[in-house]
């Protein structure tokens, strides 16, 4: 790891301020719009408007000029599919099972990846820091990213398990709520460990005079 790479962090501050915007945008939004819906109108019209809503936050980044991340679109696709498979067949659990499963086989997927020895976090990882290409040769920073890729696989394992008890066990609106809610404390918590774990295991070992900047907590 050469002395020329530095890795920009912002502080947990900064990440929280940035935070709040996506929790309003992606969580509080989208669930109270749900539960409106669901309750005047019902099931139907509380799925298209999650899928009116997702659209309609697209195209006003677009329009702001704003870049619009590929996985975005991606996940916009499968939305669709599941709206118009949950019309077709008039079941909200079929519409609400896809994210189940898929948080289920992300958690194996990284915890998987980290059996291998090829962390699939550190790839996401430098979608966000110009993490160094030989990351993985440092065993202080390897440690790191297999341990934080069971910390995050196990978190969305036990996701997957407690949204699936919920959706068989709860009402809609029980279901709708408790997933959102846990959903986004489970996040918070993993990224909290995460990153409080980085900026110890840096200063422990002194990575950063040579390839790291100290990250500010306050």
């Amino acid at each position: 790891m050469s002395t020329s790479d530095t890795i920009h962090l912002p502080s947990i501050r900064q990440l929280a301020f940035g935070a709040v915007p996506r929790l309003i945008e992606g969580v509080l939004i989208p669930t109270a719009m749900f539960l409106l819906l669901f309750n005047i109108f019902g099931v139907g019209a509380a799925i298209l408007g999650s899928l009116t809503w997702s659209t309609s936050v697209i195209v006003v980044r677009k329009s702001l000029g704003r870049r619009i991340p590929a996985l975005v679109f991606v996940g916009l696709g499968v939305l669709l599919i599941r709206t118009i498979l949950a019309l077709a067949t008039g079941s909200s659990f079929l519409y609400f099972i896809q994210p189940t499963l898929g948080a289920g086989v992300i958690g194996v997927v990284i915890i998987a990846s980290a059996l291998l020895g090829r962390p699939v976090v550190l790839k996401i990882a430098r979608d966000f820091c110009p993490l160094p290409v030989d990351s993985l040769s440092n065993p202080h920073l390897r440690r790191y990213f297999l341990g934080i890729s069971f910390l995050w696989g196990s978190t969305q394992l036990l996701n997957s398990a407690i949204t699936l008890w919920l959706l068989i066990t709860q009402s809609v609106s029980t279901y709708v709520i408790s997933r959102a809610a846990m959903s986004w404390s489970l996040s918070v918590f993993a990224v909290a460990v995460t990153v409080v774990w980085f900026i110890r295991m840096s200063r422990r070992h002194e990575l950063y005079p040579a390839a790291l900047i100290p990250i500010t907590v306050a």
